[in-house]
């Protein structure tokens, strides 16, 4: 972070980073990350295109900021409040809901599986560890709910229609028509679903296993 005391224009000093950080987020409110940039933001703020360098390095610096921004609130589920399945997926829900306010945050953090969010992953992974899974298979669940949460985002249905010459095989053109849910809660609370069952499952097998 650069030092606010460094050389600049009067409106630049008058900038603080929780209005860069508010003015970002407002840009991705509403178009989206992808449309964020600094000379984006510099408009945003009404100032000129160097103003917002006085306060943050790069746009990936800026990036970071907006994810911790965005993700602030999210609460930590108590162990008294219910077993871990629930927990994980309220949990889970909570920064879903942020993502959906946010579009293309996931993007930012599918690429940061151990990156800034430090609190939110140690409250992810001590749900697991609660639940009984060992160190090596707190990790690999981790990845996997990491990967659902984050990276499914980019299974984007408007950019998968079929060619009109080509002819779908008979179980690809009917589930085609429900390519919509892919968007929405329907598909979201089936993967949940499927993800906490196959981590009951693996619990389970970890049983009949020596990974400690």
């Amino acid at each position: 972070m650069r030092s606010h005391g460094e050389s600049g224009t009067a409106t630049n000093q008058a900038l603080s980073e929780s209005e860069i950080v508010e003015a970002a987020l407002q840009v991705v409110r509403q178009d989206g990350v992808a449309k964020l940039s600094m000379r984006r933001l510099s408009r945003e703020l009404g100032v000129s295109p160097m103003a917002p360098y006085y306060y943050v390095a790069d746009k990936r610096e800026l990036l970071d900021l907006v994810a911790s921004a965005a993700l602030t609130g999210v609460r930590t589920p108590p162990p008294e409040s219910g077993p871990w399945q629930h927990r994980l997926r309220d949990l889970v829900d909570q920064i879903d809901e942020k993502l959906r306010k946010y579009p293309g945050l996931g993007d930012i953090l599918i690429e940061q599986m151990l990156g800034k969010q430090l609190d939110l992953i140690a409250a992810v992974m001590d749900i697991l560890a609660e639940a009984g899974f060992a160190d090596r298979n707190v990790l690999a669940a981790y990845a996997t709910i990491h990967t659902y949460l984050f990276g499914r985002r980019r299974v984007n249905p408007r950019d998968r229609t079929a060619p009109t010459d080509v002819t779908l095989p008979p179980i690809v053109e009917r589930a085609n028509r429900y390519l919509g849910d892919l968007r929405g809660a329907y598909s979201y609370d089936f993967g949940m679903d499927v993800l906490i069952a196959g981590l009951e499952a693996q619990l389970v097998r970890q049983a009949t296993t020596d990974l400690r």
